[in-house]
C-alpha cells in the first residue's frame, strides 16, 4: 500500500510539472538565430536561453521533419519554456519580432508578388524580379500567407517562398502526374486553371478540358495566356485584362495560345494547391470546350456545335436581362 501510495504521488508530481509546462506562459524572450545557423546551433542557443528543456528532443523533430534546411535567421520573439514542436515551427516560419504578415494569393504573376513585397518594405520589386525571372521561378513563387522581416535580402526571401512551394507540393507531385504530363507541363496546366476557375469544384474539370485539347494537339485558347502575354494594361490599372478583344487574341507571343499550339512555355502565374491537385488528377471526361454562364460556373460540352448553342443561350438570357 505504502509503495502504491509512493507511485500515485509521483505520478500527480509528474502530471503537475507537464502540465506547468505545457500551459503556463513562460516569461517573453528575445532570441537571435544567426545567418547560417545550423539546426545543433540553433538548439544550443533555444537550449541555452531556457527557450526549450531539450536541446536533443529539438534536434530529432528536425531530423523526423526534415526541416533543418527551413530554419531561418532573424530574432524571434518567443518565451521560456516553450514545447520544442512550437519553437521549431516557429523557427520555420519565420514569425519574427519585426515580422510584417504578408498575403500572397493564388494566381498572382511574379510582378504582383514583387510589388506587394516591395509595398510592405520586405524586398526591392527591381531585385526580386530580376532573380525570379533568372532561376524561372514563375509558378513556384507559392501562394501563402507569410510572417516576413522588413529589408529582407530578396534571394533570401525567394527560398522562403519555394520551401513552401516544396513543403505543399512536393509529396502531391511524388505520386506521379496525369498521363502525358510532366512537373513542367502539370504547373502550366495549373496556372491557366488557376485563372480560369470560379468554383473550386470545377478546377478539375477544366483540368481535364486542356488537357484534353493538348493530347489532341488543339489550340488551348485559354483567355488567361492572352492576358499574361499582354501585361499590364494601363488602362484597366491591372495585369490581367478584363474584356479581350480581337486584336488581343491575335497578339503575337508564345503564351499567347489563341495564336500557338500547344502549351505556353511556361506557367502563368503561381497557382495554390488545389489547382495544382486538379492537374494531376483532371476529371474523367472528354470535355473539349467551357463557356461561363455568368453565374459564377461553366456549362462543358464535348461537341462544338453544342458548345456555341450553349454560349448563344447564356448571351440570349443576357440580353434578356435573366
Amino acid at each position: 500500500m505504502r509503495k502504491f501510495k509512493l507511485l500515485l504521488g509521483f505520478t500527480a508530481a509528474a502530471l503537475l510539472l507537464l502540465s506547468v509546462y505545457l500551459f503556463w506562459p513562460g516569461k517573453p524572450a528575445a532570441v537571435a538565430i544567426p545567418e547560417g545557423a545550423t539546426a545543433r546551433q540553433a538548439a544550443a542557443i533555444l537550449k541555452e536561453r531556457g527557450i526549450i528543456l531539450s536541446g536533443t528532443w529539438f534536434k530529432l523533430l528536425v531530423k523526423v521533419t526534415g526541416t533543418g534546411k527551413r530554419i531561418m535567421p532573424g530574432e524571434y520573439s518567443l518565451r521560456e519554456y516553450m514545447s520544442a514542436e512550437e519553437a521549431l515551427w516557429r523557427l520555420t516560419h519565420s514569425v519574427y519580432i519585426t515580422s510584417v504578415k504578408v498575403v500572397l494569393p493564388e494566381g498572382w504573376r511574379m510582378e504582383q508578388v514583387a510589388e506587394r513585397l516591395e509595398a510592405n518594405g520586405i524586398a526591392p520589386a527591381a531585385k526580386f524580379l530580376e532573380l525570379a525571372r533568372a532561376q524561372k521561378l514563375e509558378g513556384y513563387l507559392f501562394p501563402s500567407t507569410y510572417h516576413l522581416k522588413k529589408n529582407m535580402p530578396p534571394q533570401e526571401v525567394i527560398n522562403l517562398l519555394k520551401s513552401e512551394f516544396d513543403r505543399q507540393v512536393r509529396s502531391l507531385f511524388s505520386k506521379g502526374f496525369a498521363a502525358g504530363l510532366d512537373e513542367p507541363k502539370t504547373l502550366i496546366i495549373a496556372s491557366i486553371v488557376e485563372r480560369e476557375a470560379v468554383d473550386d469544384s470545377e478546377r478539375p474539370l477544366i483540368a481535364a478540358v486542356y488537357i484534353n485539347r493538348y493530347r489532341r494537339k488543339m489550340a488551348l485558347e485559354a483567355d488567361p495566356t492572352t492576358q499574361y502575354a499582354l501585361g499590364y494594361s494601363e488602362k484597366g490599372q491591372t495585369y490581367w485584362k478584363k474584356g479581350l478583344t480581337y486584336k488581343d487574341l491575335k497578339v503575337k507571343s508564345p503564351y499567347n495560345t489563341y495564336v500557338v499550339n500547344g502549351l505556353p512555355p511556361g506557367p502563368i502565374c503561381n497557382p495554390g494547391r488545389s489547382s495544382i491537385e486538379a492537374a494531376l488528377a483532371p476529371a474523367n471526361f472528354d470535355a473539349l470546350y467551357f463557356v461561363a454562364d455568368r453565374k459564377g460556373k461553366h456549362i462543358f460540352n464535348a461537341n462544338f456545335k453544342e458548345h456555341l448553342k450553349a454560349k448563344k443561350s447564356i448571351e440570349k438570357a443576357a440580353k434578356e436581362g435573366k
